[in-house]
């Protein structure tokens, strides 16, 4: 299985991680969506390069050309809601033509001392998933049982291609995690992989949640719904 890690290596993808951690950036909603999207962006052209192509006949006003396009019929971008919207506008911008699935998997605090974590998945829609290349785009991978349990749903929508899961900020911890569910051509992107996680399960250094960062605060229901 291939990891690949942005901030090994110098781009302007550096410039928007420093942004978004950084907490007077932070004030600004539409400035920490944009950044989330651009990444995304970035990454799916990067992504883009591993991708199967067929060449096609172009015809132009003073001849015809053959140029390699990819097969996006063969795609399908899935996110976990809500925080991997922006993260998810970011890969459609570049592959408009994908198709999309979206999944409710959400991990919640079990305890009032925030250092017990539930996942649950609730909601899925999403096309065949079968023989295609499937992206799984959400920024935060931190104990890794939400992408896990997003993962898990998919697949039961059929046996993809190839899947590569793609974040913003990954702990060594949830990569460990999310490889168990994964078969092994698959490929996880992420723009930065921090140290390690704290007491309540959020990514060190990292920068917070993404979810409340990009929409606002949300209430928190400390009812367990599921074991971790």
């Amino acid at each position: 299985m291939e990891i690949i890690n942005f901030s090994e290596q110098n781009s302007v993808i550096n410039q928007y991680m420093a942004e978004l951690r950084d907490k007077n950036y932070q004030k600004n909603r539409l400035t920490f969506r944009h950044n989330v999207q651009r990444i995304g962006e970035m990454m799916a052209y990067e992504l883009s390069k591993t991708l199967d192509y067929k060449p096609k006949t172009v015809k132009t006003p003073l001849g015809t050309i053959d140029i390699p396009l990819l097969k996006e019929e063969d795609m399908v971008i899935a996110t976990v809601l809500r925080a991997g919207l922006p993260f998810h506008q970011g890969f459609l911008n570049v592959f408009d033509g994908a198709d999309n699935a979206f999944v409710s998997a959400f991990r919640m605090y079990l305890n009032r001392e925030h250092t017990e974590v539930g996942v649950h998945a609730e909601y899925i829609a999403t096309p065949s998933v079968k023989g295609r290349t499937l992206l799984i785009v959400d920024p935060m991978l931190a104990t890794g049982g939400s992408l896990a349990a997003a993962i898990e749903a998919l697949l039961d929508a059929g046996k993809p291609k190839k899947i590569h899961v793609c974040c913003v900020i990954a702990a060594p911890e949830g990569i460990e995690v999310v490889k168990e569910v994964l078969p092994e051509n698959s490929t996880i992107w992420c723009a930065a992989i921090d140290e390690g996680m704290n007491e309540q399960k959020y990514i060190v250094p990292g920068f917070g949640d993404c979810g409340d960062l990009c929409f606002g605060d949300k209430l928190q229901s400390f009812r367990k719904i599921a074991d971790k």
